[in-house]
């Protein structure tokens, strides 16, 4: 029998050659061909892989697949980053988009994302119904496929990706502002996608880790601080960098740190970008964030008069809103940010030119304008532990939070529980702690905020020390 193909949060991952095979790509492709040529949208999709083994191996069996099945095809020759291809489904006139990722995952693990004619995140009905049709095998030998004759005819063609994005970049930021700044800055591309961008529109920046390695040197390449170690330490040891930006394996999300070597969050990026777009920028629109961001993304859009609504975990979620509605920014606390004026698609780079700007064109500091928002807001400080547990341990614990059964997390006392999507406990004074399990990996992630570092790494000790013993 087939192996069962489940689409997660983002996207249907697995390990390379285990479940995630050309036999299975085959068959998501054949179901999403299928689906498309059912839709009514453009028959026409863009194709891309990022920097992981056997990507263009993968890649060009989608390709084979939607070429057979009358599906024209715009293929990307060499790795992509996620916004490169959620761009490109948009200005191409797409009917969809495919890039063949497993974002943050380890490297191991090989993904397949669908992005819309939008240039987002296709919503999770659409994904949905393409998950339910996939077959148990392949109607035809895809193998033998020819691509020659397909390029001969119009029907495949070779598309440079990554230069659309840069010149999309171009149009839209004042590179020679950052360029003409004396700020030294350092971009860290976790081996990912999106490691020949910045060194084409930024040739001062100081690169790590922009080279060619499907294996990412044994990390996971997810910007989270732990996973940033030699970026944190470059910076401390040169003592003159002013802000080092870095994104994920498809680029599509953002990690920073201040000129001291300091770990900037995803709350205080949101928080920045709506400070600068608002109050520097003058441009309005709605604030969406999700479940597990701060509440002072809140407080930030009352003080400048903006709506702002939260909602599930999953960008998905926000580009469905991003696309029906004004919105200025849709922000998840794991590093996917959009803002108004781009794609509704999350974008480590883009993001990291906006804070780059800022940065250039006030004269100030990360922490300076950090200082700003604290004068709105209070100053804060959040930290995630995911903690690895057994499968058992970690069914007991999401029944315990279902069942309603923690008042109190030592001498933190739960007021009240939010449940939109995991739980979140908010304690006294912007003090909160959230555990939810982890929808693609066997993990169960925690996450606090409180004042100051000390406080939240203690929340999440109490919380580990209560869940393990």
């Amino acid at each position: 029998m087939a192996t069962k193909i489940k689409f997660g949060t983002d996207g249907w991952r697995a390990i390379i050659a285990e479940e995630f095979t050309v036999e299975n790509v085959a068959r998501v492709a054949y179901a999403t061909a299928k689906w498309l040529k059912e839709s009514g949208l453009n028959q026409r999709i863009a194709v891309g892989h990022d920097c992981r083994f056997a990507g263009e191996l993968f890649a060009d069996t989608v390709t084979k697949v939607l070429l057979n099945e009358g599906i024209e095809v715009k293929l990307s020759r060499g790795f992509v980053s996620t916004p490169m291809i959620s761009l490109a489904a948009n200005q191409l006139s797409c009917g969809l988009g495919i890039i063949l990722t497993a974002s943050h995952n380890p490297p191991s693990y090989n993904g397949y994302k669908l992005k819309a004619h939008y240039g987002g995140p296709l919503t999770p009905d659409k994904v949905q119904e393409i998950e339910d049709i996939i077959p148990e095998t392949v109607p035809f030998d895809y193998a033998s496929v020819e691509l020659d004759p397909f390029m001969a005819s119009g029907q495949l063609e070779i598309v440079d990706f990554e230069t659309r994005y840069v010149k999309h970049i171009e149009q839209h930021f004042d590179l020679e502002a950052i360029r003409k700044s004396d700020l030294n800055l350092v971009y860290d591309a976790m081996y990912g996608a999106g490691q020949n961008v910045i060194r084409r529109i930024l040739p001062n920046v100081q690169l790590l880790h922009c080279e060619h390695n499907p294996s990412f040197y044994g990390q996971a390449p997810e910007p989270i601080q732990k996973n940033l170690q030699p970026l944190e330490n470059y910076i401390k040891q040169k003592g003159n960098i002013h802000c080092a930006l870095a994104t994920d394996g498809d680029a599509d999300r953002i990690g920073l740190y201040n000129g001291k070597g300091e770990f900037i969050d995803s709350h205080h990026i949101i928080l920045l970008l709506m400070h600068y777009l608002v109050k520097y920028k003058h441009q309005t629109g709605k604030v969406v964030t999700a479940f597990s961001t701060t509440p002072r993304v809140g407080q930030l859009a009352k003080h400048y008069d903006l709506e702002s609504e939260v909602v599930k975990i999953g960008f998905k979620y926000i580009a469905g809103i991003m696309v029906e509605e004004d919105v200025l920014i849709g922000g998840e606390e794991s590093g996917g940010i959009a803002v108004k004026g781009h794609i509704p698609e999350r974008d480590g780079i883009w993001i990291g030119l906006i804070i780059w700007e800022f940065m250039a064109k006030s004269g100030k500091t990360l922490d300076e304008l950090i200082a700003e928002v604290y004068e709105i807001v209070g100053a804060f400080k959040f930290e995630r532990n995911d903690l690895h547990l057994t499968e058992a341990l970690k069914n007991e614990v999401v029944a315990n939070c279902t069942n309603n059964k923690y008042k109190a997390f030592g001498k933190y006392q739960v007021r009240e529980v939010g449940t939109i999507d995991g739980w979140k406990f908010i304690f006294d004074d912007n003090r909160w702690l959230m555990i939810r399990a982890s929808g693609t990996e066997p993990v169960l992630r925690t996450y606090a905020e409180a004042p100051t570092l000390e406080e939240v790494r203690e929340i999440l000790k109490i919380t580990e020390d209560m869940i393990r013993n």
